[in-house]
């Protein structure tokens, strides 16, 4: 076992997601893991779901902080996560992606001289009313070790000037396809969700909302529900529901058509996404997920972070509006961009995360 000790910091969906990966591969090789979780997405079908199925190490640290405002959210987390680097003192601060959870573990480690290690950096939108690109932008620039899963992730950097930053930039690959190649038979032989929802052998489509933008504009939300409502009419859409986006919809009387049902575990999520026919989407992890299942995507935004998948045809940017939501729908079902195109490595991005920090660190 290394004497070196990283600590590492979750809080939403998807960074237990690429966490189930990275801690395996900490695990073969011998480094050293604590697990902070900020309470961000604190739903138990959102959170310890993930945990139990995908074998993650249980959080040494949990600190319940959600349902606040940006700023109140992350200056918690700063206070929490500082403590508990004091009271820890790690080699370094591991942290994934774009939410507040990383942005708050960045900074609490960058002020104490920690070396931050972020995976899935140089991602951009170019949209800086997101609060995830400022959130990305400001973790690249105070992180030492950046993990990009794409060339795409690498250009951005460089264009930034990273060039001329002390920082090291390492193409890795996206661990979240390691995570769906590593559990999607096991989780078709553990779950019944499809037998349960009806659609065993039926052709439907998978759908999520949950974005800020989106749920939070009445406009917005309803122009994307009416958008499925007409592909329902035509093929059956499930949703399964962020319990903030069920709330919104009651709030504004927006009837959806299409089946509802409770958030989901990431192996009901992997056979939903290996059956259905196309997704529809405002997540960034799930654009990439179907592009691993070969699955057309349409993506509920007027931008993305993964241009690589658009720019392949994999993706359609929809935006919120009910008919480009549909005439994206047809396109996409209509398309055959050639999905064995490498563009997320090989499957052994968590490996190569791992032997690079162990490197790095010694």
């Amino acid at each position: 076992m290394s004497d070196h000790k990283i600590l590492t910091v979750l809080g939403a969906r998807p960074q237990f997601i690429k966490a189930a990966a990275v801690s395996r591969a900490f695990k073969r090789i011998g480094i050293r893991e604590i697990i902070v979780h900020t309470g961000q997405h604190f739903d138990e079908k959102m959170s310890d779901v993930f945990f139990r199925e995908m074998e993650i190490p249980q959080p040494t640290h949990r600190l319940e902080i959600h349902s606040l405002s940006h700023g109140a959210m992350t200056g918690r987390m700063i206070e929490g996560i500082e403590r508990i680097i004091l009271q820890e003192n790690p080699s370094a601060v591991m942290v994934f992606g774009d939410t507040n959870s990383t942005l708050a573990g960045a900074l609490a480690a960058v002020k104490l001289h920690i070396p931050v290690i972020h995976v899935e950096a140089g991602l951009r939108s170019f949209n800086m009313k997101m609060p995830e690109e400022i959130n990305r932008i400001v973790t690249d620039r105070i992180s030492s070790l950046l993990f990009c899963p794409t060339e795409t992730a690498i250009q951005n950097l460089m264009n930034e000037g990273y060039s001329h930053f002390s920082s090291k930039i390492v193409r890795s690959g996206d661990v979240m396809y390691d995570t769906a190649l590593y559990y999607v038979q096991k989780a078709k032989t553990s779950t019944s969700i499809l037998k349960d929802l009806n659609l065993s052998g039926k052709t439907f489509v998978l759908a999520t909302i949950h974005r800020q933008e989106n749920t939070d504009n009445p406009e917005r939300l309803a122009g994307i529900v009416n958008g499925l409502n007409l592909i329902h009419a035509e093929i059956p859409v499930i949703v399964p529901l962020h319990p903030r986006t069920r709330k919104m919809l009651q709030s504004h009387t927006i009837v959806p058509k299409f089946q509802c049902i409770d958030p989901v575990g990431y192996f009901d999520m992997l056979v939903l996404l290996d059956a259905c026919r196309a997704v529809l989407t405002d997540s960034g992890g799930l654009q990439k997920e179907a592009f691993f299942f070969k699955k057309p995507c349409i993506t509920l935004r007027e931008e993305t972070e993964w241009v690589e998948l658009v720019e392949g045809g994999y993706n359609i940017l929809a935006g919120w509006q009910s008919d480009r939501i549909a005439a994206a729908f047809h396109k996409g079902v209509q398309s055959s961009p050639d999905f064995e195109k490498d563009l997320y490595g090989k499957g052994d991005a968590a490996l190569r995360i791992a032997d690079e920090i162990k490197l790095y660190l010694s």
